[in-house]
């Protein structure tokens, strides 16, 4: 489109205020009318009516003592529905990538579908190590590190009404099979803030499992690397993947709007 006709259709009060917002940041937190007009590059009387409407949809407040205006959290809401717009596994894939590349193991995106856990985003290493994920797999809840995670924070009654009918099915002597046992395996998971399984869904396989919540609290999606356990050091999983998945997860938690605390070990 030539710019004369950019220049036809281009809204200047929208522009104005999105200027506005944008002038506001850590060092200048607040300002005044007078200083929004000279930012800007206009005389005073240019803004005032798109301070008042930005006021009046809520995006502003002005301090009624010294007539200062600041930002509302109101203004996250426009960068959460840009983040909504997005699909989440892109946003984590290269968190992925970099923390498999710092820690040498796969590591998976997971969310919940019933009993099962799907996988929606993965970055495998290669060699003798990986272990191949294919995104749309579905796996186990009850018997891998991220579902077992992913079931932690769901309602106890829903995860009771889903393991209620009959014992589950064991894929190593490892699997917990007795719906009590496993909700005391979700309690514990959830005091800890994350999952660790060994060998429960396949044999020499160690998982371990971190939880990334959205701006409500509510977790969307499981973060979690694979070890194998003749490949990797004994300690591998508590002293090198543990503490590098959480601070990963506790990331793209931030990124996603959460505001809570962060697990610490």
């Amino acid at each position: 489109m030539a710019s004369v006709e950019k220049e036809k259709y281009s809204a200047n009060a929208l522009t104005r205020g999105l200027e506005i917002i944008k002038l506001f940041n850590e060092e200048q937190p607040s300002l005044s009318l007078s200083e929004i007009a000279k930012h800007l590059g206009v005389s005073r009387t240019v803004p005032y009516r798109l301070l008042f409407t930005l006021q009046n949809l809520g995006y502003l407040s002005q301090d009624e003592n010294t007539k200062r205006y600041s930002l509302t959290p109101k203004v996250l809401e426009l960068g959460f529905s840009y983040l909504n717009s997005l699909k989440f596994p892109e946003i984590a894939q290269p968190y992925m990538e970099t923390l498999r590349d710092e820690i040498g193991a796969s590591c998976h995106l997971s969310i919940l579908d019933g009993q099962e856990v799907v996988y929606v985003g993965s970055a495998p290493i290669r060699g003798i190590s990986v272990v191949n994920v294919n995104i749309g797999l579905r796996l186990p809840a009850h018997a891998t590190a991220n579902g077992k995670l992913l079931l932690a924070y769901e309602p106890k009654e829903r995860v009771t009404e889903m393991f209620h009918i009959s014992n589950l099915t064991p894929y190593t002597d490892k699997t917990p099979t007795v719906p009590g046992e496993l909700q005391q395996h979700l309690e514990s998971i959830r005091q800890k803030g994350y999952a660790i399984t060994s060998g429960e869904f396949l044999p020499d396989i160690y998982s371990v499992a971190a939880p990334i919540f959205d701006r409500t609290g509510k977790v969307v999606a499981a973060l979690n690397v694979v070890a194998v356990e003749s490949v990797y050091q004994e300690d591998f999983i508590d002293k090198v993947a543990l503490p590098k998945l959480l601070e990963v997860a506790h990331l793209l938690s931030d990124y996603m709007g959460y505001s809570g605390g962060k697990t610490v070990l």
